[in-house]
């Protein structure tokens, strides 16, 4: 989601695994590429620089990040055509411009760099501001909201849906008793106070809070699914789709979409027979998730937790 740092890319720097995304998406045939996630514009102009057969359309639900990403992806003239939508209209989009297929779409999930670094936009334990959240400041409801009004059990329902926490009922707990919040570093101070000790020691105890909360507030998890097999539906012959993910739940979704669309299902429980497994439409590009190399999680810290996974659309013989 993030951009390159050269001119005019503003707070949007470093893309993550540029390398590795652009390799993939530069072999898809010629025509259109979405990029659902555009933030600054970083993969995506690198991208069109170095396939020109390629056109994009690119989606952000976040207004700051298409303006960033309008001003970087300038120099590609009509070779770019941006939009304000979440990646769950995709398809929605695609049928408003007349493109019936696509030759391939990037999904970079999670929060940017620029999100983060503000502080008015809520997104960060470190920074003092408003709990907010919202990917799209202008609709929805905000982590203010969610961490007033819902009640323990929600609360720690969604700590461990989003986040894998494991404190999840002792934060809860401790986040009712202590509210209102108004403002991101008075939830991150009794959430740290709430977090045993150890926890304190390696990462900030808030780090999982937050994710969790952000991702209620923007419905990440929920619309995730749908939008990729949609995407993959529109996929042309040979065309590819690479998502980058960065926490366990959106990973998981993303590996059953994929290994889903490759005909592959779970195994089943030991000694059932194995149920007859979906139609491929797909292959896999690669058995595991691609990851960072040790340089450039030394030099993006945001690279640090990603994992890349593609797959590549079938001819309609298979």
């Amino acid at each position: 989601m993030t951009a390159g740092a050269g001119e005019g890319a503003g707070p949007y720097h470093q893309p993550v695994m540029l390398r590795e995304v652009v390799d993939i998406l530069a072999g898809a045939p010629e025509g259109l590429v979405v990029d659902a996630t555009v933030g600054g514009g970083g993969h995506a102009d690198v991208l069109l620089a170095r396939a020109p057969h390629l056109r994009l359309l690119g989606l952000d639900r976040d207004p700051d990040a298409l303006r960033a990403s309008a001003e970087r992806l300038a120099g590609h003239g009509d070779r770019v055509v941006l939009r304000h939508a979440r990646f769950d209209a995709l398809g929605d989009v695609l049928d408003e411009i007349g493109a019936s297929g696509i030759s391939a779409c990037l999904f970079d999930l999670g929060v940017s760099s620029a999100q983060l670094d503000r502080p008015e936009r809520g997104f960060s334990y470190r920074l003092d501001g408003p709990l907010d959240m919202r990917m799209d400041p202008s609709t929805g409801v905000t982590a203010a909201d969610i961490v007033n009004h819902a009640d323990e059990r929600a609360l720690a329902s969604i700590l461990r849906r989003n986040a894998d926490e494991r404190h999840c009922r002792r934060i809860a707990a401790a986040i009712v008793a202590g509210r209102p919040f108004a403002t991101t570093t008075q939830l991150a101070r009794v959430v740290a106070e709430a977090a045993p000790a150890p926890g304190r020691r390696r990462v900030h105890p808030a780090r999982r809070t937050f994710q969790a909360l952000r991702i209620e507030v923007n419905r990440e998890l929920e619309i995730l699914e749908a939008a990729l097999t949609g995407a993959i539906g529109r996929l042309a012959s040979s065309g590819r789709c690479a998502v980058l993910s960065y926490h366990s739940g959106e990973d998981r979704i993303v590996k059953s979409v994929f290994r889903r669309s490759a005909g592959e299902i779970p195994p089943p429980r030991p000694g059932l027979p194995p149920p007859p497994g979906p139609e491929a439409t797909a292959r896999l590009l690669g058995r595991r998730a691609r990851t960072p190399s040790e340089s450039e999680r030394a030099v993006n810290r945001r690279a640090s937790a990603a994992r890349l996974r593609a797959v590549e659309r079938l001819s309609p013989q298979g």
